[in-house]
């Protein structure tokens, strides 16, 4: 599919969802210091995004929530992301769990969505725990890292391998728990990422019922529970294309902000040395403005031709359609990295301050960058494999 078949969503709750992140960026971009130092989200930007319906966006309509589709969730992570990098990826990573949930057993479905029109819930994927069969349900155990949104959770989820009877291979399974049900270690002591607050997540013998668990990889597949009962098609879209969306946005669109401040910032900047002379003036700045423009560009476009791509395929992608789009939405992520770089470079020794936003934002951007989803190597040698019709290792 070409860029240029990409369309903005233009209904109306779409168009308002748009316009309240865009005035919620500055919000966050307020807060980001006193997050980075508290290691955490900041309550009244937690309270701000959830009076402005901001967690309900890929809630059911069934269920209050707004059912809004991949493209409206790119542009209100988009504009958030130039806010804050921390904040957005947590805002993000809780709108695509309330998708999670929503691939849950139905009664586990309305038990939570009965009193509320969204859930605030980290969901750790990779299986760091274990669970075994119990009854009419299971007992799980296990520490999990990442934990990102459990400052403020009301639920959790998280993965385990479930052992099968005799020689049976485990499965992972998702399991989701009260948040009074685990124990939060405080353990997110990092150089970036800071204010998202990702403590690890402990969970002991906790007895968990079957219709609070869910087959990862059908939801892995577009093919869970939320695929039967809603008619939206967004349930029934692979999970990985939507998680590595929510992680890649705050990336883009520190980007795009980085871009604009960057030539504000050289129009007013006189260089030590050259009396009368701004930066603006110099063919250097000049050219790195321009090409760190370009390259944001397109990040922001490969990202906009997955969202197209996914939205038109769905559950009928290939696993070389999916390896693929993740790979793109890597190398988005890679590119804005490295766009960062270049103006950090260029912005001379003030833009070290850790009070500095540039500063934050390379800090912010280099940790998400590490996210085992966006491993360059193994997402391009995945891609390669899978252009080449050979097998690929990993999860797509």
């Amino acid at each position: 599919m070409a860029l240029l078949d990409y369309r903005p969503a233009v209904t109306e709750p779409a168009r308002q969802l748009i316009e309240r992140a865009r005035t919620l960026s500055a919000l966050l971009a307020r807060h980001g210091e006193e997050a980075e130092r508290l290691r955490q989200p900041h309550d009244d930007v937690i309270r701000a995004l959830r009076e402005a319906g901001i967690f309900e966006l890929m809630v059911p309509r069934c269920f209050g929530g707004l059912e809004l589709d991949l493209d409206t969730f790119l542009e209100v992570g988009l504009a958030l992301a130039e806010g804050d990098a921390s904040m957005a990826w947590v805002t993000t990573f809780y709108i695509e769990h309330n998708w999670m949930i929503c691939q849950f057993p139905e009664a586990f479905q309305r038990e939570i969505f009965s009193d509320r029109t969204h859930v605030l819930a980290p969901a750790s994927v990779s299986p760091a725990g274990q669970a075994r069969p119990e009854g009419d349900g299971f007992v799980l155990s296990g520490r999990w890292k990442w934990g990102t949104g459990v400052v403020h959770a009301d639920w959790v989820m998280v993965s385990a391998m479930v052992t099968g009877p005799d020689d049976a291979p485990a499965v992972p399974r998702l399991f989701a728990l009260p948040r009074d049900a685990v124990t939060v270690e405080d353990t997110w002591y990092v150089d970036g990422m800071a204010g998202t607050g990702s403590h690890d997540i402990v969970i002991e013998e906790a007895r968990v019922p079957s219709e609070r668990s869910a087959d990862f990889l059908a939801m892995v597949n577009g093919r869970a529970t939320g695929a039967r009962i809603h008619e939206g098609p967004l349930y029934r879209t692979p999970m990985i294309p939507i998680l590595a969306l929510a992680a890649s946005m705050p990336a883009v669109g520190q980007a795009r902000a980085a871009v604009r401040a960057f030539r504000d910032r050289l129009a007013d900047r006189i260089l030590f040395g050259t009396p009368g002379i701004r930066q603006a003036d110099k063919p250097a700045a000049q050219i790195r403005l321009a090409r760190a423009e370009i390259e944001a560009r397109q990040a922001e476009l490969l990202m906009r031709d997955v969202v197209a791509e996914v939205m038109a395929l769905r559950e009928r992608a290939t696993v070389a359609d999916r390896i693929r789009w993740t790979a793109s939405l890597a190398c988005a992520v890679d590119a804005s990295k490295r766009i960062l770089q270049s103006i950090g470079e260029a912005s001379g020794a003030s833009a070290h301050f850790l009070s500095h936003p540039l500063q934050r934002s390379l800090r912010d951007v280099n940790v998400m960058a590490c996210h085992v989803v966006f491993d360059l190597d193994q997402r391009l040698e995945m891609h390669g494999r899978a252009m080449l019709g050979l097998e690929a290792a990993g999860i797509a």
